[in-house]
C-alpha cells in the first residue's frame, strides 16, 4: 500500500510540474495575443458551452448524485448543482467579458518630466495564475474567461465534487482556444482529485505560478493563506452585515432584507447578520423579522429582540462571528449609526456591509468609517458580485488591502510596467 501511496503522490508531483511548465510556455503568446483573438476565442467558447448543455447536464447529474452520496449540505449541493438557466448564464458571463474593454496596454497614467522624459504606466497580464475552488463548476468558465482577456494563463483545480461538470465546460474553453488559434494550455484544469496537487499550486509549481486565487469554504481558504508561497487573493468569510438605520423606508427595508439573506444563501455576498437601529424597534423590526420568517429564514436574536420577537432563538457570541451560508440570520438592535459601525468594525471580516437609510449624514458615516471591501446603500449585499458591478463576472471577492480588493475582474488580473521616452537625455 505504502508504495503505491508513493507512486501515485508521485504521479501528482510530475503532473503538476507539466501543467505549470506548459501554461508558463502559453504566457508570452498569450500576452501578446490580440483583443481580437481573445474576443475570438470567449464567443467560440459561449457558443461551445450552449452546444454541450446536454452533456454539461449528464456530467453534472454525476456530480448531485455524488454530491448526495456524500452527504454534502444544502448550500452545497445548490452551488454544486448546474440546470438550463445557469448554463445559459455561463454563456452570457463570457460573452459580457468579450464586450469588455481589454486591459492589457491601456495606458493607466501619463506624464512628462522637466527634462523632456515621457512616462507612462501601462497594463501587463500578471502572469500564470492558479484558481483553486470548491463545488461551483460555473467558477470553470468565468475563471478561465476571465484570466484570458487579462492575457494570464490560468491553471484551474476545481473540487473533487464538481469534476466531471467542470471537465466538460473546461473541454468547451479549449475547443474556443482552437479555435482562435490560442495556446490550448493557457486554460488547463487539473486532471486529478489527489489533495497533494493542492499543496504543488501552494508551492509554486517550480517557479511556474505567480498568483493563487482561492474561492471555497474557510477552510480551504486559511490553507491557502497559511501555506502558499506565492501572492494569494482571497476573501476568508464572508460575514455580510445589513444595518436598518431610524431614517430607513420600511417597505425597502422588509424587502432588502428578504432579499440579502434569502436570495440565494449560499453565496458569500449573503447578509449573515442584521442589525436594527434600536430608535425603529417598535415600527420596524418585527415587520422585517416575520418577512425572514415567511421566507423561511431561522432568525437567532439577541434578549432585547426577543422581547419583541418571540418566534426566534437566543443568539449567542458564535452568531456574530459565524458565516452560516444557510437560511439562518443573526439579529442585534444597536444604538444608531454608530453602534452599527461599532459592531460592524468588531465582528465583520471586511467583504460588504449594507445601510437601508434616507438620512445622508448617516449614509456618509457608514461609507467613511467601516473598512470593507464593498458598502451599500439601500441595495442587497447580494449586488457583491463581479458580474453586477459590470465587470462581466469575477474569480472572487478579495477583502486584503494589497493590489486587488472587492470583486477580481480582469482589471484586477493585470499588473502594470513603465515605459520611459526620450530623446537622447542622461543623468547628471
Amino acid at each position: 500500500m505504502l508504495k503505491l501511496h508513493e507512486k501515485s503522490r508521485n504521479d501528482t508531483v510530475a503532473t503538476m510540474a507539466d501543467l505549470g511548465r506548459r501554461a508558463r510556455a502559453a504566457a508570452r503568446p498569450l500576452a501578446i495575443a490580440t483583443t481580437a483573438a481573445k474576443n475570438a476565442a470567449l464567443a467560440a467558447m459561449a457558443e461551445a458551452i450552449i452546444a454541450h448543455e446536454r452533456a454539461m447536464l449528464d456530467a453534472n447529474a454525476i456530480d448531485i448524485a455524488n454530491g448526495h452520496e456524500a452527504g454534502l449540505s444544502g448550500s452545497s449541493m445548490d452551488r454544486l448543482k448546474l440546470n438550463p438557466a445557469r448554463i445559459r448564464a455561463m454563456a452570457e458571463g463570457i460573452r459580457e467579458i468579450a464586450e469588455l474593454g481589454d486591459p492589457v496596454g491601456d495606458v493607466i497614467a501619463s506624464w512628462e518630466r522637466p527634462n523632456g522624459l515621457r512616462i507612462e504606466r501601462v497594463r501587463t497580464p500578471l502572469g500564470v495564475i492558479g484558481v483553486i475552488y470548491e463545488s461551483r463548476p460555473n467558477v470553470t468558465a468565468d475563471a478561465g474567461a476571465l484570466c484570458l482577456k487579462a492575457g494570464n494563463p490560468v491553471i484551474l483545480r476545481g473540487g473533487s465534487d464538481s469534476l466531471n461538470s467542470s471537465s466538460v465546460i473546461h473541454a468547451c474553453l479549449v475547443d474556443g482556444l482552437k479555435a482562435a488559434g490560442l495556446p490550448q494550455d493557457a486554460i488547463q484544469l487539473v486532471p486529478t482529485t489527489d489533495r497533494a496537487a493542492v499543496g504543488e499550486m501552494l508551492k509554486g509549481l517550480g517557479g511556474n505560478l505567480d498568483v493563487i486565487i482561492p474561492r471555497g469554504g474557510k477552510s480551504l481558504v486559511e490553507r491557502v493563506q497559511t501555506e502558499a508561497r506565492v501572492p494569494v487573493f482571497a476573501h476568508l468569510e464572508g460575514i455580510c452585515h445589513l444595518y436598518v438605520d431610524r431614517s430607513a423606508k420600511l417597505d425597502m427595508a422588509v424587502g432588502i432584507a428578504v432579499n440579502a439573506k434569502m436570495r440565494r444563501t449560499g453565496v458569500c455576498g449573503a447578509a449573515e447578520t442584521l442589525l436594527v437601529d434600536r430608535a425603529v424597534a417598535s415600527t420596524h423590526l418585527v415587520p422585517i423579522l416575520d418577512a425572514l420568517r415567511a421566507a423561511g429564514c431561522e432568525i437567532h436574536a439577541d434578549a432585547e429582540v426577543l422581547k419583541l420577537f418571540f418566534d426566534a432563538k437566543p443568539a449567542t457570541d458564535a452568531d456574530w462571528v459565524t458565516e452560516y451560508l444557510d437560511a439562518v440570520i443573526a439579529v442585534k438592535l444597536v444604538d444608531g449609526v454608530d453602534g452599527a459601525i461599532e459592531h460592524i468594525e468588531t465582528f465583520s471580516s471586511h467583504h460588504t456591509e449594507a445601510i437601508v437609510a434616507e438620512d445622508a449624514q448617516a449614509v456618509e458615516r457608514f461609507f467613511n468609517e467601516i473598512d470593507s471591501a464593498i458598502l451599500l446603500h439601500n441595495a442587497s449585499t447580494q449586488f457583491a458580485d463581479g458580474g453586477e458591478f459590470g465587470m462581466g463576472a469575477e474569480i472572487g471577492i478579495a477583502t486584503g488591502k494589497m493590489h486587488a480588493r472587492g470583486p477580481v475582474g480582469v482589471e484586477q488580473l493585470t499588473s502594470f510596467k513603465y515605459r520611459v521616452r526620450g530623446s537622447g537625455q542622461v543623468r547628471p
